[in-house]
């Protein structure tokens, strides 16, 4: 039987103090009771001889401590999977929201996860089709990758977010598919924007939505993306499924992180975070990947908006460190009507090598993608110096160049959030535009692949 304790001293905020415990864990859960029977919820954060600090799940307006009971439950915080998560919308705690019943659990797994032991990871190295070019082209996902999209307030990462979601798939495989889709802190219009285009299109059949709204608990945004990840991690060490976890937005979860820190009185890092964001972020990003001997995977695309712009600012910054590469998102491209506006230059993705090529993608691929590159760079280049000099300044070649760089940022990057393009769609765009340089001025592309594909 569970000890019942009536010896709560305080509560500040989502903070509780509770005294005289005994055998109580770390992250173990707990009920408050109070005299009219309403229970609440909240999980153990610190432990420190006899006291427990609690965290509220819900809010601690109304709760009379002289009378209430807190009851330690001896578990962590779990989430009941199965197969029938498929097709279903969850709030951040794991309760459907889609008004259907309950789901019936195969089992219960602990949200908090268990690390991957190093040696057991197998190394990303197959091919994931976004139908984005921008991504597949130049800045390919891998499966069981970690990449990071840094957006900023305002540009639509939401939609390509849920474009990405919609037309995600691994090639040449009959392997089952799904999304996990945990959305952090967003408003009521957003998330109903993802729960009607999942369905409008289909893609919700293959779908599980976890969706935390910006009214709900800041406690609740820490667990909505390890509720997402653990049955991430079900479906595919489980049920073999090759699954992409999508968070949106990391920004919001770090806010919470900060929020309730604030409430612990710990001492603030940089810029009033937790000095362990870093491993915070961690324990959630390293979730992701493959594992020797079982068949599933999990790929993982966090979506970030960076405060003010900024990159060195310590999400990004911290999130640049864990992850394998980053695409990012420019206001310039937005405002002159490029969708989805990806900077393709900063931008990056440190697996790719390993996703392309022969059997994977085509055997022109990274040659292409080096000389596309090289040509949007010396184009962005030409294109300032005729701002700055005028075009008489530039030779034949350049002005042929920035040509390019109009073509390319027209027809390769801005494809709509509606066009699903297939890996020979994109390639074959690619060598359209290198059509505008004369033959000389592709260097990084073998002769061979020039005579067949130009």
């Amino acid at each position: 039987m569970y000890k019942e304790y009536k010896t709560i001293k305080e509560v500040v905020g989502p903070i509780m103090l509770v005294e005289g415990v005994e055998g109580v864990t770390y992250n173990e859960l707990v009920e408050i009771r109070q005299e009219n029977g309403e229970i609440r919820h909240g999980k153990v954060l610190e432990i420190n001889r006899d006291k427990a600090l609690v965290q509220l799940f819900e809010s601690s307006h109304g709760l009379k401590i002289s009378t209430s009971k807190a009851r330690f439950l001896g578990k962590p915080q779990q989430l009941g999977v199965s197969e029938e998560m498929l097709g279903r919308v969850f709030d951040g705690v794991g309760n459907p929201r889609d008004g259907g019943a309950p789901i019936i659990a195969q089992k219960y797994m602990d949200i908090n996860g268990e690390p991957i032991n190093p040696a057991a990871r197998d190394y990303p190295n197959e091919f994931i089709q976004t139908g984005v070019s921008a991504i597949d082209g130049l800045n390919t996902l891998v499966r069981g990758q970690k990449l990071p999209v840094f957006s900023m307030s305002g540009l639509p990462h939401a939609n390509l977010a849920a474009q990405i979601a919609r037309q995600a798939k691994v090639l040449g495989s009959n392997e089952k598919f799904a999304v996990v889709f945990a959305a952090v802190g967003i408003t009521y219009e957003e998330a109903e924007y993802f729960v009607q285009d999942f369905k409008k299109t289909g893609a919700i059949e293959r779908t599980v939505l976890f969706t935390n709204l910006a009214s709900d608990p800041a406690i609740e945004r820490i667990s909505t993306p390890r509720m997402a990840l653990t049955a991430a991690e079900y479906l595919a060490y489980e049920l073999g499924m090759h699954v992409l976890v999508i968070i949106t937005d990391i920004t919001n979860y770090c806010e919470a992180l900060r929020e309730i820190s604030a409430a612990r009185k710990e001492v603030p890092g940089r810029r009033g975070y937790p000095g362990y964001l870093y491993t915070d972020l961690a324990t959630m990003y390293e979730r992701a990947g493959r594992i020797r001997g079982k068949k599933g995977s999990i790929t993982q695309i966090p979506i970030l908006t960076m405060p003010e712009d900024d990159k060195t600012h310590p999400i990004p910054d911290l999130t640049g460190y864990i992850t394998e590469g980053q695409i990012i998102l420019s206001r310039d491209l937005y405002k002159k009507g490029v969708n989805p506006p990806i900077d393709v230059l900063p931008s990056l993705s440190r697996l790719k090598d390993k996703g392309i090529g022969v059997g994977k993608t085509r055997e022109d691929h990274a040659d292409t993608m080096n000389q596309l590159f090289a040509a949007y760079a010396r184009g962005k280049e030409s294109k300032e110096l005729a701002a700055i000099l005028g075009d008489s300044a530039l030779s034949d070649v350049d002005k042929l160049y920035a040509k390019f760089a109009e073509c390319f940022e027209e027809e390769y990057v801005s494809q709509g959030f509606e066009k699903d393009r297939s890996i020979e769609e994109t390639l074959n765009i690619g060598w359209k535009l290198l059509r505008i340089l004369p033959r000389s001025e592709l260097k990084r592309i073998k002769l061979a692949f020039i005579d067949k594909y130009l």
